[in-house]
């Protein structure tokens, strides 16, 4: 199977249902047709969700944090939201920059349908300005600076059939900004019997949080670090709202995993990952898996090293002795830190190399040795 899909590969996917393909757009109406290359002045408008109406024109966003008052004719933070004449619109929704079909572990969700594929989507824009951040060249760049194709909630999930995904994942860029096209493809992947993810960073405000996730199968949020600090510097955002959306989501019932990027000098303490595990035994459990990553040079930080894989296994230590279960090590293939350990008798139940599941030893969620259950969505 094809990890990586490209606009004809979608083309393709589509013929069968995307009628008119070859006509003139003239002919066929405004709507542009599945698997086509758009202008954003050629997409269908749609209104955004979660806004109020201001004086004088202006609109004030509702959906993340940073808050945006809007001017007309100007965009939020994000770059894909835009107010005319009082009205706010998404200029994304169904504007996909990038769909690949990779193995679920990539996201990474471990816990998670282990083995099986998701196909992920995204657009192009971002509500932060991560200085290390692995896809800037979507996510920093507003829709009309990349490459787009025309991809409707209906049509991504004829691809993920096609495809023989089992499940959708809003990646790479940040679904946030794009949060009526992930509802939308959300409700139409549960008509069709496949599970919608959520890759985050969890910096959105807790009423559009708590809307979206009764559609969702599981969300996993990159918890840049745990102070103040590092999130004003590196990456134009406030800890404490992503802290409140973990919760939401612990609460609401979604499976949560979170993941970590440890990058050397900025958040790799041992004190500060004694702090993280601390927060998240206490606040949303200790059976919620947490995935220390290595950091690669990339971006604005191309100046600093990558990360150490001792630095890595301290993190690792540090949070299993703080009372985590499920802690993992990620970016490092081959490493034992892949592999599911179950809490009980330390034996491996999943067995990992990188993305690829070596073998599952579970028995209907519950290690085979012990008998203890295991958390997380395994059928």
């Amino acid at each position: 199977m094809k990890n990586g899909l490209n606009r004809r590969d979608v083309l393709g996917l589509c013929a069968a249902t995307a009628a008119g393909c070859l006509l003139p757009r003239a002919a066929r109406g405004a709507k542009p047709t599945v698997g086509e290359s758009v202008d954003l002045q050629d997409l269908p408008a749609r209104e955004a969700s979660w806004y109020k109406k201001l004086e004088h024109l202006k609109v004030e966003c509702g959906l993340c944090p940073q808050g945006c008052i809007v001017a007309d004719a100007e965009r939020g933070t994000c770059g894909v939201r835009e107010n005319r004449a009082g009205t706010y619109y998404t200029l994304v929704h169904g504007l996909a920059c990038s769909v690949h079909v990779d193995p679920v572990e990539k996201k990474p969700f471990f816990h998670v349908l282990p083995g099986e594929m998701a196909l992920s989507y995204a657009t192009a824009g971002c509500n932060v300005e991560c200085k290390f951040c692995q896809n800037w060249e979507i996510s920093q760049f507003r829709p009309e600076q990349v490459a787009s194709w025309y991809l409707p909630p209906d049509a991504l999930i004829r691809v993920a059939q096609q495809q023989g995904a089992t499940m959708t994942a809003a990646t790479y860029s940040e679904p946030t900004v794009f949060w009526e096209y992930v509802w939308d493809a959300a409700v139409a992947a549960r008509k069709a019997d496949i599970r919608p993810l959520v890759v985050s960073n969890g910096y959105i405000k807790p009423e559009p949080l708590r809307e979206v996730l009764p559609l969702l199968e599981a969300y996993k949020v990159d918890l840049k670090a745990m102070t103040e600090d590092f999130y004003v510097k590196q990456v134009r955002g406030h800890l404490k709202p992503v802290l409140e959306a973990l919760e939401i989501i612990k609460k609401a019932g979604t499976w949560l995993e979170i993941v970590v990027l440890l990058i050397p000098g900025l958040n790799d303490s041992e004190a500060e990952v004694i702090r993280l595990a601390r927060w998240v035994k206490t606040n949303l459990g200790p059976e919620v898996p947490v995935h220390f990553t290595r950091f690669h040079p990339t971006y604005l930080l191309k100046n600093l090293p990558p990360t150490p894989v001792i630095t890595l296994e301290r993190a690792w230590r540090a949070a299993k002795a703080q009372g985590l279960h499920f802690v993992y090590l990620g970016n490092v293939p081959g490493h034992p830190g892949e592999n599911t350990v179950c809490p009980g008798c330390d034996q491996i139940v999943i067995h990992r190399v990188g993305f690829n599941v070596i073998k599952n030893r579970l028995k209907d969620g519950a290690c085979p040795d012990c008998g203890r259950k295991i958390p997380g969505i395994w059928s």
